[in-house]
């Protein structure tokens, strides 16, 4: 009987001591729990890399618009050269200021070169559209009449120039030039002439340039 109250106490004493050991033992904490800590992913962004060869690109494509543009810009360059080449002799050259004394005699020769060249051209951008005269033959005449006299011109001149020009001035825009012309040459029958004439030239100034407005020519000697 005392072997089995033995037995009996020595299983209650194994019960106590289970549980007491049981209620000591700490929780599972939340970190402890694989499911309850998710993983953390850092995701990589792609790293940006420029190629080598962009620049290089990029320098061919601004070279070949250099390139269709430099034919259009040689283009407008010729055209300027072509434009500023067709400016009419009647004006000084731009930047160039010269004396109404000066201006008038400067134009008064190349006026006498135009004529031993046959270059009427020069001489029509130099008269005035309401241009009158009178001619060494004592005719009145337009500026159509002299363009047509001009042009129609067969003599052979070896040399031609003016000789004493004198200028008289009239206020800014009015000038008058008085002077001899002389010429030498072969008329269009095998001649050979001398001649000189005298004359009075007005010029006018308008819109910044000289025009011969008005003109009387006289023959002093000729053979």
């Amino acid at each position: 009987m005392k072997f089995i109250m033995s037995l009996l106490a020595v299983a209650a004493l194994s019960l106590v001591t289970s549980a007491f050991a049981q209620e000591e033992s700490p929780a599972a904490t939340p970190a402890d729990s694989p499911a309850e800590n998710p993983s953390t992913t850092i995701e990589e962004k792609p790293s940006t890399t420029i190629s080598a060869e962009e620049p290089k690109a990029q320098k061919k494509e601004e070279k070949a618009a250099l390139k269709k543009e430099e034919p259009a810009t040689q283009k407008e360059q010729s055209a300027a050269s072509k434009k500023a080449a067709a400016v009419t002799t009647a004006a000084p050259a731009p930047g160039k200021k010269m004396s109404t004394n000066a201006a008038l005699k400067d134009m008064e020769n190349r006026f006498a070169m135009a004529i031993g060249k046959h270059d009427a051209a020069s001489i029509d951008a130099m008269v005035a559209e309401d241009y009158v005269g009178v001619t060494s033959k004592n005719k009145m005449e337009s500026r159509r009449s002299m363009m047509s006299q001009l042009k129609g011109d067969k003599d052979t001149y070896t040399s031609n120039k003016n000789e004493k020009l004198d200028v008289r001035a009239f206020g800014k825009d009015v000038a008058v030039v008085v002077g001899m012309y002389r010429e030498k040459g072969t008329g269009k029958d095998g001649k050979a002439f001398d001649r000189n004439f005298r004359f009075t030239d007005t010029w006018m100034s308008r819109n910044g340039k000289w025009q011969l407005i008005a003109s009387q020519v006289a023959l002093v000697a000729g053979k």
